[in-house]
């Protein structure tokens, strides 16, 4: 009988989880993404413009998870946040409104995490978050999800982000967002 392989507690099985040059990659992360949140290809469009301006800000770094043969089965990545960037601008005025708004200050920002559907409920999502906030210099983390209950708002919930505001409205989003803080570095299971 052959040995189990050991396996990090915090890396499924079966993938990698490393650096991704996002900006090289972009397209295969789009279309992770579009099957994960559901875009329409001019949506795609759009966000390729913005994840590529995203990747040239500072301290700007994404994590991939990548199959065995190298394809991306999942990403995240994120910033030290600004007051200056478009999201922070948006998100302000609700942060102050609930007594929040220092959290802008100090804070990595997750910019976008996605699983493909196919590695969903493995941990992947749980690995990319944990270990792309491990890297970050700020003391906590924020970022913004869709206001339901979810699969991906209780892994956050899991990993100790809270509601910091709710019902925060995108300009050209039809469906309401919740900015959610965490203290870092995440807890652990």
């Amino acid at each position: 009988m052959l040995p189990t392989p050991e396996v990090e507690p915090d890396r499924p099985a079966g993938l990698r989880i490393g650096p991704l040059d996002l900006a090289a990659r972009v397209d295969e992360a789009l279309r992770v993404q579009a099957v994960a949140f559901g875009l329409s290809e001019e949506e795609v469009g759009i966000r390729r413009y913005i994840v590529q301006r995203h990747m040239t800000l500072r301290g700007a770094r994404a994590l991939g998870a990548f199959t065995e043969d190298g394809a991306l089965a999942g990403f995240v990545y994120g910033m030290p946040n600004d007051r200056t960037h478009w999201w922070s601008t948006i998100v302000e005025p609700y942060l102050r409104a609930a007594g929040h708004e220092d959290w802008l200050d100090g804070s990595f920002v997750i910019t976008e995490l996605h699983v493909h559907p196919g590695f969903q409920g493995h941990g992947v999502g749980r690995t990319l978050l944990t270990r792309i906030t491990d890297s970050a210099a700020e003391p906590r983390s924020i970022l913004s999800a869709i206001d339901t209950e979810s699969p991906a708002r209780g892994l956050y919930r899991a990993l100790g982000y809270r509601d910091l505001a709710r019902r925060v409205h995108f300009p050209s989003a039809s469906l309401p967002y919740a900015v959610m803080g965490a203290e870092l570095p995440l807890p652990r299971p």
